[in-house]
């Protein structure tokens, strides 16, 4: 029996299923943050301990919070591309939607996107939320283009977890979108 968080939600888009992290994730997200795509995560690769350390906070966050990070796969897959969510780990200002991508290979398809506004419909539908913010690095030009594309845009008045570098992107209010909040999830 392949063990997995209990009563968590998974969400179903177009081409993504998003639902709890398991242990089969393990393999891919450790990839992820031995290779360079973690500098915008941990500000470098980390070691296996490290990247142990940052998977176990990504589960404990749905114990602990009851909602989190959703990792994505395509449809009739289960092979990790990524993780979007609703996050607000001790510290944080203010309750974030996050994202980021595993591989190379799963960008520019649009995932990313898919995955993210069906999170931040979540967050509001069903979370309750009436902001959300998103923490992106200015050099993270992906992100920085994502959160524009979500429809996000600077909020320069909006405190930053710790002293990370960062740009504060408010997402539009559930009742600014034209669904009502209601995005991409079944």
């Amino acid at each position: 029996m392949t063990p997995h968080l209990a009563d968590t939600p998974v969400i179903e888009t177009e081409r993504l299923i998003l639902r709890a992290p398991g242990p089969q994730d393990w393999p891919s997200w450790r990839a992820m943050m031995a290779s360079d795509r973690a500098r915008f995560i941990r500000r470098g690769a980390a070691n296996d301990a490290d990247a142990w350390r940052a998977f176990g906070h990504f589960i404990g966050h749905w114990v602990l919070r009851g909602f989190g990070m959703f990792v994505f796969t395509l449809r009739g897959e289960d092979r990790a591309l990524g993780m979007a969510g609703p996050w607000f780990p001790e510290g944080w200002p203010e309750r974030e939607i996050g994202w980021s991508l595993w591989s190379a290979q799963a960008e520019g398809h649009g995932y990313a996107f898919e995955a993210a506004t069906a999170a931040r419909g979540y967050a509001y539908d069903i979370l309750g939320w009436h902001t959300a913010v998103s923490y992106v690095d200015p050099a993270n030009t992906r992100s920085v283009a994502l959160a524009e594309t979500l429809g996000a845009t600077p909020d320069t008045d909006a405190d930053h977890p710790g002293d990370a570098l960062c740009i504060v992107y408010r997402h539009p209010l559930p009742d600014q979108l034209a669904d009502g909040g209601i995005e991409a999830y079944a």
